[in-house]
């Protein structure tokens, strides 16, 4: 192409960005709320009420379909609190120090969140649905969720996850963090109960069961095919949820089928941190704030089909790379998929005592992310 012709076309769309789009205003968008807005009047379920630890017992969320009367379930385990010893002196060096920590109560999803799941917000099919008049908005939650910032449509490239997304029941996959946050919050506001990622705390905690050994059933990696798909047993890559052995929680796919996305930023040196009281959050949190540029050295668990018996054990730290989106062709590059991890995926908790707003924000995504992220790349 003649250089004077690409030029003109590289700046007609700058110029088409800047007046098209940069003064599109998005703060009326639910993404602006704290999630603490919508705790009120949550949709009943007495199952999932509980004022105290010994009140806590497993329930289902039961959510709409795109498809007019049917539904789907979303059942939450209660995890008791209690300590316990985090990472390992006899792993990795990230994994060290081992330290002991305590926990607080919260319930955690069964298994990973499957594509039937997050179908439904990720690839729009729900708010697509009411918009069509296909299914009936119930109640003024519906328009809510509906209104909710929301991930583009996936990149079609053949060898990465979304070409299983007709998958119902397995594990949604190559989401960033991100977007696994803003999940969280669209199911906060479609119930009325506090959702969102684990801390890496809360999921090794969950994972171990009380367990000090490298799996939560022991240190023999030959017992893995039993509860785990992983490299070893995983030919065509990642299986449908639950079925291998739960864990004593009665988890499954702790170990194993896809990585899960926690809250920490990674920090190799974070438990000698935690160890001596240096950090003051539940979690290691972002330096800075997180940018449309630097999505990447967060924090995933558990391992995956495309991981080695080893990845797979309770106290691995998996981080994510700029080569986890390689083939991201958009500039700036996507806050919603990863291209080249098809093995990454993530499950919900809820905390026992929902958050105040202030401690929210924690965990809540970031919406001027979103904001500048649609005005550089309005796709």
């Amino acid at each position: 192409m003649n250089k004077r012709i690409l030029f003109a076309a590289l700046a007609l769309a700058t110029a088409c960005g800047a007046v098209g789009f940069a003064q599109e205003d998005l703060s009326g968008n639910p993404a602006y709320k704290n999630g603490t807005e919508w705790l009120a009047n949550p949709v009943a379920n007495p199952d999932a009420e509980a004022a105290t630890e010994a009140d806590m017992k497993v329930y289902e969320e039961t959510i709409q379909t795109n498809i007019a009367g049917e539904t789907l379930k979303i059942k939450m385990i209660p995890i008791k609190g209690g300590e316990f010893t985090m990472g390992s002196d006899n792993g990795e060096k990230d994994e060290a120090p081992a330290f002991k920590t305590t926990v607080a109560p919260f319930w955690m999803e069964e298994h990973e969140v499957t594509w039937q799941e997050y179908g439904l917000f990720g690839l729009l099919y729900l708010a697509q649905a009411r918009k069509a008049g296909n299914v009936e908005s119930t109640s003024d939650r519906d328009a809510i969720a509906d209104a909710l910032a929301a991930p583009t449509a996936p990149y079609d490239i053949g060898h990465i996850s979304y070409s299983n997304s007709s998958k119902g029941d397995h594990p949604a996959s190559g989401m960033t963090r991100y977007a696994a946050q803003m999940y969280c919050k669209w199911l906060t506001a479609t119930t009325g109960r506090y959702y969102r990622l684990p801390t890496e705390i809360e999921w090794e905690y969950a994972c171990r069961c009380g367990s000090e050994t490298a799996f939560e059933f022991g240190d023999d990696e030959a017992a893995l095919d039993d509860y785990a798909w992983y490299l070893g047993n995983s030919p065509d890559g990642y299986s449908a949820v639950m079925q291998k052995k739960p864990n004593a929680w009665g988890l499954y796919d702790m170990h194993g089928n896809v990585c899960e996305w926690v809250m920490d930023q990674y920090d190799k040196g974070a438990y000698k941190k935690f160890a001596g009281g240096k950090i003051d959050t539940p979690f290691v949190a972002p330096k800075k704030a997180l940018s449309v540029y630097a999505m990447f050295n967060e924090v995933a668990r558990g391992g995956s089909c495309f991981h080695e018996a080893k990845d797979c054990r309770s106290a691995k730290r998996i981080v994510s790379t700029k080569e986890w989106k390689a083939q991201d062709p958009m500039f700036p590059q996507s806050i919603w998929w990863m291209t080249e991890a098809p093995y990454v995926g993530f499950r919900v908790v809820r905390p026992l005592t929902a958050p105040t707003a202030e401690e929210a924000k924690l965990f809540e995504p970031d919406p001027a992310v979103w904001a500048k992220y649609k005005e550089l790349n309005p796709r």
